[in-house]
Formats: C-alpha cells, structure tokens, sequence
C-alpha cells in the first residue's frame, strides 16, 4: 500500500466520520470558555488512532503501541460524546503508559525510572490535550514534532509510521486549519496523538541517551506548565477547561487570527528543534545547554505574557 492511497483511505474515512458526526449530533458547542463562536463538528481527530491502527496492519508499528493509542482513542471518544468521570479516562492513560513503558522495555530500567516516566507521560497527555483550543494549533505542532522525529538517523525504520502519521496530520489540517474550521480533533485526537508523540519522545531519549530532546516540546511544555502556575496562584481548579493560555489571550483578548498564533507556536518550535537536532549531531547536546535554552525560552515567554495580559485592559477600552 503506497502513502497515496493510505491519504485517500484517510480522507474517505474523515468524510464518512463527518456524515456520522452530524447524524448523531457530534458537535462542540461554544461556551464562555470557548475560542470559537460557532458550532463545529468534534472528533475529527480520530483518523489520528485509525491511521496508527493502519500502520500496525502494515506492520510499521508494533501491538504495544498501537494498543496504547487506541485504548485512549476509545475511552476519549466516548468521553467525547457522554462525559466520563476521571478514573476511566486516568486509567486509560496509566495503562497507555504501562504499554509503552513495556515496548521501550523500561520495566528492566533502574526502579525510579517507572514511576518518572509515568509522571512525565501523564502530565504531557494532559497538557497536550489542554493546549487544544484554536484552529490549526495541534495538528501543526504535531507535525513538527513528526517532521522532527523524522530527521533523526535513529528513527530511520520508524519512517513508514511516521509518514502516516504525518499524513493523517495534513488531511485532518485540511479540514481544520481554516478560518472556519470544519472540525476539532476533540479528545480522542489530541489524547491519542500526545501518546503517540510521547512514545516517540522516550524511544528517542532511551536510543540517543539525551534527555535534551524534551526541548522537542518545550513550546507547549513552557507554555502549559506556566500557565498551570498562574491557575493554581488564583486558586482556580487546573482540570477545568479555560482561557488562560498566552495563545487564548491573543485569540481571545487580542483577536489576532487562530491561523496565525498557530503558526508562529509550530515555527518556533521548530526553530528550537532545529537547533536540538544540530546539537545532537555536533555532540553539545548536554544538560547544561538543555536548561540554557529551556531558561531563555522561558524568560521570553514570562516577558511576552507579561506584557500581552497587562495591556488587556487597554486594548478592550
């Protein structure tokens, strides 16, 4: 099967999906926690899952893995359509992360190495799903991150699975990347691609022995993990939806285009990753020059949030 014909399965899938979505009332509603003003088909995030199940019947990927995305694809779909209580949904995601633990082979890791991944993994799970909100912001970021995956020698043989997944990104981009998005990834997209991101950013760390790779998601990482911060400092409840990220206040607040904030968070993040993958090739990926660009990150992110929250109030008089 060529990639060609896996983009048109993928299509025929998205557009079967969206007939299904629209019997059945499938839809994101906005809210007062919204970033979109308009009724808009959820869940079209699911050909993310369904593309992971097509390269392990191709056999790009092994069963772990793909049991992994699609038991989270599931219990966030139902999610998805009837809200579930908090322990289906946490314990999909242990057990996602025990599955992927046993694929990398870490239950033969030093014992504290368990419960840090399972720690890490959860918590980006949970801050890639939360930084979902506008057009166009998790497919582009993941497909940085796939396209950065990619250029690294030691995913030479993960290449078919990442250009499927690559592909089932730029179909769902095309419904979603648009001034009036025709769907949202919804959980079962953004939940099942932040495990398969997650996969791959463990297998990269336990391969090249560089945790410096992180920085692949620093963007997102600074961003949620600050936020989080700034939630918890005004005692407001952190597993609540919100509008507190700095890309919600320039949508939101600021008005500027959903497009276009997604654009510059997946250009800078390909900018930092660039500068990882020349790190690494030149052998100065060191913890020493990871925590340098993690704090400069950080220092100009404080600096643009500071300024961007503090001339909200001008800026709606």
């Amino acid at each position: 099967m060529n990639f060609l014909f896996i983009t048109a399965v993928l299509f025929a899938i998205e557009l079967l999906y969206f007939k299904i979505a629209d019997r059945y009332n499938i839809i994101d509603k906005p809210n007062h926690r919204s970033s979109h003003s308009s009724i808009t088909l959820r869940g079209g995030g699911i050909i993310f899952p369904i593309a992971v199940l097509i390269a392990f019947l191709l056999g790009y990927v092994g069963w772990a893995v793909t049991l992994a995305v699609l038991l989270v694809a599931i219990v966030s779909f139902v999610d998805d359509i009837k809200p579930l209580s908090q322990l289906p949904r946490f314990g999909s995601h242990v057990i996602a992360v025990l599955l992927i633990a046993h694929d990398l082979h870490l239950f033969q890791e030093a014992f504290w190495v368990l419960p840090l991944v399972l720690v890490l993994l959860i918590g980006w799970i949970n801050a890639f799903n939360f930084m979902d909100g506008i057009n166009g912001i998790t497919v582009l970021y993941a497909l940085v991150a796939i396209a950065s995956f990619a250029v690294l020698p030691i995913h030479a043989s993960s290449l078919p699975l990442l250009i499927t997944m690559g592909l089932s990104c730029l179909v769902f981009g095309f419904f979603n990347v648009r001034h009036k998005a025709k769907t949202f990834a919804g959980d079962v997209g953004s939940i099942s691609m932040a495990v398969f991101l997650g996969y791959f950013l463990f297998k990269t760390i336990v391969e090249t022995g560089q945790i410096g790779h992180m920085l692949f998601f620093s963007v997102y990482g600074i961003d949620a993990i600050i936020t989080i911060l700034y939630r918890i400092k005004r005692g407001e409840n952190i597993l609540e939806a919100h509008r507190s990220h700095l890309y919600q206040y320039l949508a939101n607040e600021w008005g500027y285009s959903h497009i276009a904030i997604s654009v510059i968070y997946a250009v800078l993040q390909l900018l930092v990753n660039g500068i990882v993958v020349y790190l690494d090739q030149q052998g100065e990926l060191s913890i020493l020059n990871s925590l340098i660009i993690s704090f400069v990150l950080t220092f100009v992110y404080l600096a643009i949030r500071v300024l961007v929250v503090r001339k909200i109030p001008l800026k709606n008089t």
